[in-house]
């Protein structure tokens, strides 16, 4: 590549460091990589603040793993320039209003294009979207995955050509709006500035939500991720592997196994959709022990508070029918682990999530680790209070907790 323009080389360079020097640049990538190491593929860089210092985060995409590696501003011109002049044919920057391609023919032959963010209101277009309201039927539904990753295609949520499959909508309404609420708690844990992150996600089964989390992180967050699904069935733990191994997925892995026996440390994100009675007890408590700043858990029954509780006198007549039995239990029993979470460093979320394939139960207990520490004591005489009232003797995680 000695042929190369160095002239127009610069001046994609010095669009990329004004990017950086305005805090306007969102994502730049190299690819297309011609060096000696066979086995990079590609680098995405990203501005983070760490301790109040900004920094460029690299993500070295390998074939068969990804490194992280944060360079201060002052090398990101040398490291541009170097890359473009020996080890890459491709570059993509994303600035907050433009996005600029260029490619190197083998000749040297140096292609820029620049169009404006596709993401970015032109103008005219901010009031428009204020306006909107009056023309809801016009705007396009926020989306946070895209429909043409390659995932969606190997597990038959879309076809060839990219489009949903019919019968898969209620599935792909589900991944979104779970991507959509771990996004929210991305942001409200800073976990997106980590250097590596790691998510277990119990009861994986088929694994939508467990490839959905994987490139969310890998592709829209630029984050080394390490996210291990574990699942009973040794049939679906090897269709999930033979389909990682198949998309040439990094940092993806699925065990046999279940969470009451599943041994986790250093685990970021908790996931456990599903957990039947107390094994959702177990994912909590897994999940608080191991340190998660998130944790996501559907729980979808409620056996052990049950039986247990006893109808207080004024509301034995509504508790008499079984169905108010059951959604009291389930309220019960949910609220308690809310509780016990909060009791133990965490923000606690109990909402309704969607309507999810083969169950009515859209129900989801979302927790988000305190940064700083509080007096828990009133939350757990709480806990104390309400099992007094309905009798209650044991409930699974506060037993775990000890």
């Amino acid at each position: 590549m000695s042929n190369v323009n160095t002239l127009e080389l610069n001046g994609f360079v010095q669009q990329c460091t004004s990017a950086l020097a305005d805090n306007t640049l969102q994502r730049l990538v190299f690819s297309k990589y011609c060096g000696d190491n066979k086995e990079l593929k590609r680098i995405a860089m990203r501005p983070v603040e760490l301790k109040g210092l900004r920094l460029l985060s690299c993500l070295y995409e390998y074939r068969t793993n990804h490194i992280t590696k944060n360079v201060e501003l002052a090398e990101v011109e040398t490291l541009c320039q170097q890359w473009l002049e020996s080890e890459f044919q491709n570059a993509h920057l994303i600035t907050q209003e433009w996005e600029v391609q260029l490619s190197i023919s083998k000749k040297g032959k140096v292609l820029i294009n620049k169009y404006r963010n596709k993401n970015v209101p032109k103008a005219g277009e901010v009031d428009a979207a204020i306006n909107s309201e009056a023309a809801p039927h016009n705007r396009a539904k926020k989306r946070f995955v895209e429909q043409d990753r390659p995932y969606l295609r190997e597990l038959g949520i879309t076809d060839a050509s990219g489009e949903i499959i019919p019968a898969m909508s209620r599935k792909w309404k589900q991944i979104n709006k779970f991507i959509e609420v771990l996004s929210r708690a991305i942001d409200n844990t800073g976990l997106a500035n980590n250097s590596e992150v790691h998510i277990a996600d119990f009861g994986s089964g088929k694994a939508y939500l467990t490839f959905a989390v994987h490139d969310y992180f890998i592709d829209k967050l630029q984050v080394s991720t390490q996210v291990t699904g574990v699942e009973l069935r040794q049939g679906l733990v090897d269709l999930c592997n033979q389909t990682a191994t198949k998309l040439a997925l990094t940092g993806i892995k699925f065990e046999q196994g279940d969470v009451q026996h599943f041994k986790a440390q250093g685990i970021n994100i908790m996931i456990a959709l599903h957990a039947c009675d107390v094994a959702t007890d177990y994912a909590l408590h897994m999940g608080i022990q191991t340190g998660a700043e998130i944790i996501m858990c559907s729980p979808c029954c409620h056996k052990q508070i049950r039986p247990q509780m006893k109808s207080p006198t004024l509301l034995a007549p509504l508790l008499q029918h079984g169905i108010h039995l059951g959604q009291e239990a389930e309220m019960v029993t949910d609220g308690l682990r809310a509780l016990l979470l909060e009791a133990h460093g965490y923000d606690t979320q109990v909402f309704e999530f969607i309507s999810l394939e083969h169950t009515s139960k859209n129900k989801m207990i979302l927790a988000q680790k305190r940064t700083q520490a509080r007096d828990n004591s009133a939350i757990l005489q709480q806990i104390a209070d309400i099992k007094a009232f309905y009798g209650i003797e044991e409930q699974c995680l506060e037993t775990l907790l000890g």
